[in-house]
């Protein structure tokens, strides 16, 4: 038979029973609106972009740059980034800019391939990298091209900068319009090469997005994709060129773009590869050299082709409807989709129920810019919106006169 316990003992033991239920009690409700709270918290959707800071599989990426960011080129989704708006001096990669500018002029027509370009004195006597241009030499714009895309030419740069605005300075000043119209808010161009100046400054979330605008036009990537060419071949002394980019040559896709260095701004790169209808654009800025430069680079294009895809959406090519003008010299112009538009979705993403819808912003009344924003091509899965692309006018197109006007309108009378 149990022995009784004495009364004051019962007593201790129940007063401990009584202080560990109460602890149990205040634990479980301390827990309970952890429990809601964690129930609360909305899952992201299985299509979603990833968030900008990056997720955390990628957060080993590029850890030896002082900035960095992965981008989707066809969407513009930020897939991995890193320090990307701080303000750092971007060498040679400021020559992105300067060849949108070229790209942009010759599809407007105000410059042709075969068009001579004269080197003044001033070109001539850039310092770092160059092509040795001569004061007075003449080279068409695909050679200086090749001079700028391959062999970081400053001779070549500053000499294309005189031939389509005059002087270096007003070059520049259209490089910061255009830098403004694409919202690259990190940027202030001093001049067109990257040689070192104060207050010379970009970031490798604005080199993105001037990159992409570049890519754009295609026939970019058959001077930035090419790995060794000539200049002067039919001349006595032919200058051979070798692509500073080294990934064109051994990163399978690799096609571009530009490189940097100088001491204050270390080892620079914008590089862009494609697979399997991907492309995407890889920025690094701060790097120690090149081998962990590149390393680092082919490391963030591999993360990608491995956890992304494509969906297309609009080919090259498509027509994506008309613009009308009113009072233009044309009053309307198809748009036809100058490159691919797609979204990036996560493999293995479900693809159901994806449209577009292409909204223009009312009646547009001439002139009208070439890039000037019109509207929307708005990208939806069910009724979620997952992209929204800008659409641009395709050419410019100038009031009309008087006289052509009151044609068309007595036109109009009669077709009806």
């Amino acid at each position: 038979m149990p022995l009784a316990l004495p009364h004051f003992q019962e007593g201790i033991l129940l007063k401990n029973r009584s202080i560990k239920l109460c602890i149990l009690i205040l634990v479980a409700a301390l827990a309970a609106p952890a429990a809601v709270f964690a129930a609360e918290e909305p899952a992201p959707a299985p299509n979603a972009a990833p968030a900008p800071s990056g997720q955390a599989a990628a957060a080993s990426l590029a850890p030896s740059a002082r900035s960095a960011i992965l981008m989707d080129a066809d969407s513009g989704t930020v897939i991995y980034e890193k320090n990307s708006h701080d303000k750092l001096p971007p060498a040679s990669i400021t020559k992105i800019m300067t060849l949108l500018l070229i790209m942009e002029a010759l599809d407007d027509g105000k410059l042709k391939l075969t068009d001579k370009v004269q080197t003044s004195e001033y070109a001539a006597s850039m310092g770092g990298s160059q092509i040795f241009l001569e004061p007075g030499e003449e080279m068409t714009v695909d050679e200086m091209i090749k001079g700028i895309a391959l062999a970081s030419g400053n001779d070549a740069s500053v000499a294309m900068a005189e031939k389509l605005a005059g002087t270096e300075q007003q070059f520049v000043a259209m490089m910061n319009e255009r830098a403004q119209q694409l919202g690259m808010k990190d940027t202030q161009f001093m001049n067109p090469n990257g040689l070192p100046v104060a207050n010379h400054h970009s970031s490798a979330h604005d080199i993105a997005v001037m990159s992409r605008e570049l890519l754009k036009h295609d026939e970019i990537t058959k001077y930035t994709g090419l790995y060794q060419d000539y200049l002067r071949k039919t001349s006595e002394k032919p200058f051979w060129l070798v692509n500073t980019n080294k990934l064109v040559r051994f990163y399978s896709g690799a096609d571009g773009l530009k490189t940097g260095f100088t001491s204050e701004a270390k080892y620079c790169l914008s590089a862009t590869a494609k697979r399997d209808n991907m492309r995407v654009i890889a920025v690094v800025m701060g790097e120690p050299d090149t081998k962990t430069r590149n390393a680092e680079v082919s490391q963030m294009f591999d993360y990608s082709f491995a956890q992304y895809m494509n969906y297309p959406i609009i080919k090259e090519g498509d027509s994506m409807g008309t613009l009308k003008v009113e009072k233009g010299t044309t009053p309307e112009l198809p748009l036809v989709a100058k490159h691919a538009y797609s979204v990036l979705l996560k493999k293995g993403s479900s693809t159901k129920d994806i449209r577009y819808e292409l909204k223009i912003d009312g009646p547009l009344k001439a002139p009208v810019q070439i890039g000037q924003p019109v509207g929307k091509l708005v990208v939806y899965q069910g009724d979620q919106v997952l992209k929204e692309f800008d659409v641009d006018a395709p050419l410019s197109v100038d009031r009309a006169g008087w006289w052509k006007l009151l044609k068309r309108s007595f036109s109009g009378l009669f077709s009806s």
